[in-house]
């Protein structure tokens, strides 16, 4: 029975901190999608570039895919 309390417990803990993750991560997405002219594009590209590939690969990924959606939706 002690286990099963364990299971439960460490199960919950980890739905909830996914759950936070991703609340970060939407919260994040909101953030850089307020960049939209080019000028600000270019300041954050400014920004990110003072930055090694590792330490910017998720904010990258974002505004890439980001940038594609708008590609998508202005064709």
């Amino acid at each position: 029975m002690i286990r099963h309390d364990l299971s439960v417990k460490s199960l919950r803990s980890s739905l909830a901190s996914r759950r936070a993750a991703r609340h970060q991560r939407q919260s994040l997405e909101r953030q850089l999608a307020s960049y939209t002219t080019e000028s600000d594009r270019l300041e954050l590209d400014a920004i990110l570039a003072r930055h090694t590939a590792e330490e910017t690969s998720e904010l990258r990924s974002i505004i890439n895919r980001q940038a594609m959606d708008r590609l998508i939706r202005s064709a």
